[in-house]
């Protein structure tokens, strides 16, 4: 008798735990079974210090995505995010907020999927849009709107979230791109045909810049409901396509800010990138 209560203790004890709000925040994984890639897809979540299952209060969403032969650890283990969000609320400078890294990559680019785009094979911007955001958002107690969801990402995802911002204004406030590989101009013809060939074409075809210098009036003015942060270092290699995508924007009378630091194509200016992104988000969010 005396193990039966104390097993029910015990249970009653977890029970009450779980319906507390958090006392500090955290980062987990989970996944979401996808019909369309044929696979579950993993992905990190941040929950900020508060968050309680069992109140009907919902929060902001910000989806970060990564890079080339990254996954959706990145963010969590090279970019010390949960680090830097704690900081950010705690000071007042970014609102309790929840943060999605889904994973479209393979550090083996050469024999596995990388990529944010629909390619020969691989429907992952179907995926996104159609399976993943509706998941995470009914599981979560995310607000689910415009107004309170924001994307950005870095490199490869930085290109991603700028197209996917592009492609679909009306569902995001702002698009931080961090380092952004935003076209890819010239396809070697002699380059394997591979995993990471499709890669290359899929950003070659999803041109983020001349997605805006193409643009007619009615999309330019949707751009225009799209808070856009443009941010790359001067020492990195894809510094013309920012400045490109920028100046682009600029012609089209689409309001973007540019921020041109010291830095390179490397997660020590994507961890600082990332203190100048999530207070961004952040202005934006409710507008």
């Amino acid at each position: 008798m005396k193990r039966i209560l104390t097993a029910t203790l015990l249970l009653a004890l977890v029970a009450g735990a779980q319906a507390q709000p958090l006392r500090r925040s955290e980062i987990t994984k989970h996944s979401v079974q996808s019909a369309i890639l044929g696979e579950e897809v993993a992905y990190n979540l941040y929950l900020p210090v508060g968050y309680d299952a069992a109140t009907p209060e919902r929060y902001p969403v910000i989806y970060l995505l990564h890079g080339l032969y990254g996954t959706y650890a990145d963010w969590e283990t090279a970019g010390h995010m949960q680090d830097v969000v704690d900081e950010l609320i705690a000071s007042g400078e970014c609102q309790p907020v929840i943060i999605v890294t889904p994973n479209a990559g393979d550090p083996d680019v050469h024999n596995n999927w990388n990529g944010y785009f629909n390619m020969p094979g691989r429907n992952y911007e179907d995926f996104f849009f159609q399976e993943f955001i509706p998941a995470v958002e009914s599981t979560w107690k995310i607000q689910g709107d415009k107004s309170h969801r924001s994307i950005m990402g870095l490199s490869m995802g930085g290109g991603g979230c700028t197209v996917y911002a592009q492609r679909h204004p009306e569902l995001f406030s702002s698009c931080y791109n961090m380092s952004g590989w935003l076209d890819e101009p010239e396809l070697d013809p002699d380059m394997p045909k591979d995993k990471l060939y499709l890669v290359c074409q899929a950003i070659h075809e999803h041109n983020a810049i001349g997605f805006v210098s193409n643009a007619d009036d009615a999309t330019l003015e949707k751009l225009r409901t799209v808070k856009w942060f443009i941010d790359c270092g001067d020492d990195d290699d894809l510094i013309e396509q920012a400045l490109r995508l920028f100046l682009a924007m600029w012609e089209k009378d689409v309001p973007s800010e540019l921020r041109v630091r010291n830095g390179e194509h490397n997660w020590e200016y994507w961890h600082t990138a990332l203190r100048l992104a999530l207070p961004f988000a952040s202005r934006n969010f409710g507008r």
